[in-house]
Parts: structure tokens; C-alpha cells; sequence
């Protein structure tokens, strides 16, 4: 068996072009665009490299977007105000923390500072609340979890009833993610360092959701034949091979999991273009609730 790949790339293109066309129905309705707000801190490469595409993703369907840009050394007091500052402004209808901040802040604090209505990353705690309990529904839904969901509708997988493994349990992919797949009717397990006998729990799962942060750790005899798999991992490891001496890996052996997955996404090109395409969307979705036109 060889699994069929699940092209992220060309998912979030042609969900990005519907974006684009609902954006400019907006502004022909509204007569202004929908705004994202970044706030930055520090000069971590990668994430600064994050905040160049996600801007990027914006401009492509036409939502404007600013920043705000802190050094390393900024306070809690400092990062905060900047959260308020895109909160108070009516041009901004999303805002992104991007994450991880930098030790000492306390990100759980930052995060619970962004207005609820303008949670374009869906992380504030009460939407992360609202997720949880049965019956409840969040404003937002956080980016990358979501992304992994159409990811999961694309390659046709049945989540009512499945068995799901989520591997990696971390407030911005691992839990969120295992609450949707239980709001989806899956029955879900959560593995984690802690986790014994991991490795015949992934094989009971028809569903496998990787992200641990550890490069190639899932075998391709740890999956079940046939197990749709998504692979949150991105990893830079040493390849001397390539011209630029590294490449990226998932947290799932590519080349082992694809003769027995039924499906698998690939790294990069996978789950990374999906979390920036629901971001925007999320942003839109924002700006449509608030000017009283979201679906």
C-alpha cells in the first residue's frame, strides 16, 4: 500500500481564493477590509519568518495588516499594552500573539488580554473553555487544530466512531485538537511523554495527529494499515545532502508511513499552509460578526 498524499498547499489555495472573493464582498458591503494584528517579541528567526508569510497570506486576499514589534527584553506590562493598543483599534478585526514568547512573560496572561471578539488564533481561554464543554460553541476555533480537520475532511476520513490518537498535548495543538476530534464524535487518546505502551496505542488508531516536536519519532509499523495521519511536526534537521545543509521533517518517518497509511500529509506543505489559511479566516469571520454579517 501507498498512501495518498494530502496536498495542504493546494487546499489552503483554493480555500484562500474563496477568502479572497468573501473579502471583496465585504468591503463592497462594508467599505473597508477586515484587519489582522501581530504582536511580535523578540527576534526569533522562526518566527519572525512565520510573521513575513502570515502577512503575506493577508495581502494575497486582501485583508490589511499590522504589527506590533517588541524587543526581547519587553515586560509583561509592555507586551500587554501592545495586546490592548490592536484592541482598542477599529481597523483591527484579528489578532495574533505569536508564540512562543519569551521567557519570563507569562503567555497564558497575554493570550487572556486579546478581546475575545478579535481571537483570530483561537487561543483566548475562554474560547479554549468554550471548546471543551458539550454543548458550547467557541467564536474561534484555534488555526492549526482547524486546519488539521479540513485536512482530515480533504482525504475523507470518518470521525464519528473512529479511534483517534493525538500525540502531544500542548495548549496550541495537541488539546485543542483532541477536543475537536471529540466534538467530531471520534474517541480520542491523548499520548505524551508520560504515555506507556505508546506505540500499540497508535496502532489501534484509524486516525493519527501528530505533534510532538520530535523528528521522525511515529514508524510506519507503529501505525494501524490504512490510518489517516497529519503531521503537525516541523523540524529542521541536518541533511548535507541539501545545498542549505538541513531540511524539514515531520514528527511521522515520511518514508516508512507512507507504504501503510491509507493517507498522510507531507512536511512541508502540509499542515503549515492550512494554519495560516484559518487564521485569515478567521479574521474575516471577525470582521463579519462585528459588522453584524457573519454566517
Amino acid at each position: 500500500m501507498t498512501a495518498r498524499i494530502i496536498d495542504g498547499q493546494q487546499l489552503a489555495e483554493r480555500m484562500r481564493s474563496k477568502i479572497a472573493e468573501d473579502v471583496k464582498a465585504f468591503q463592497a458591503a462594508n467599505g473597508y477590509v477586515p484587519g489582522l494584528g501581530v504582536v511580535l517579541v523578540g527576534e526569533n528567526p522562526a518566527s519572525a519568518q512565520y510573521v513575513r508569510m502570515k502577512r503575506r497570506a493577508c495581502e494575497s486576499v486582501g485583508i490589511t495588516s499590522v504589527g506590533e514589534y517588541l524587543p526581547a527584553t519587553a515586560t509583561q506590562d509592555e507586551v500587554e499594552a501592545a495586546v490592548k493598543k490592536l484592541n482598542a483599534d477599529p481597523a483591527v478585526h484579528g489578532i495574533l500573539v505569536q508564540l512562543p514568547l519569551p521567557n519570563p512573560l507569562d503567555e497564558e496572561a497575554v493570550l487572556r488580554a486579546v478581546s475575545l471578539e478579535k481571537d483570530a488564533d483561537g487561543l483566548h481561554p475562554i474560547n479554549i473553555g468554550r471548546l471543551a464543554m458539550k454543548g458550547r460553541d467557541p467564536l474561534f476555533t484555534p488555526a492549526t487544530p482547524t486546519g488539521c480537520m479540513h485536512l482530515l475532511e480533504e482525504a475523507g476520513a470518518k470521525l464519528e466512531g473512529a479511534r483517534a490518537v493525538v500525540i502531544g498535548r500542548s495548549n496550541i495543538v495537541g488539546t485543542p485538537m483532541a477536543l475537536m476530534l471529540m466534538k467530531a464524535n471520534a474517541t480520542v487518546t491523548v499520548c505524551h511523554s508520560r504515555t506507556r505502551d505508546m506505540q500499540n496505542i497508535i496502532r489501534e488508531a484509524d486516525i493519527v495527529v501528530a505533534a510532538i516536536g520530535k523528528p521522525e519519532f511515529v514508524k510506519g509499523d507503529w501505525l494501524k494499515p490504512g490510518a489517516v495521519v497529519i503531521d503537525v511536526g516541523t523540524n529542521k534537521v541536518d541533511d548535507p545532502t541539501d545545498s542549505r545543509g538541513y531540511k524539514f521533517v515531520g514528527d511521522v518517518e515520511f518514508a516508512s508511513a507512507v507504504e501503510v497509511a491509507g493517507a498522510i500529509t507531507k512536511v512541508p506543505g502540509g499542515v503549515g499552509p492550512m494554519t495560516i489559511t484559518m487564521l485569515i479566516a478567521n479574521t474575516l469571520k471577525a470582521a463579519q460578526r462585528g459588522a453584524g454579517s457573519a454566517v
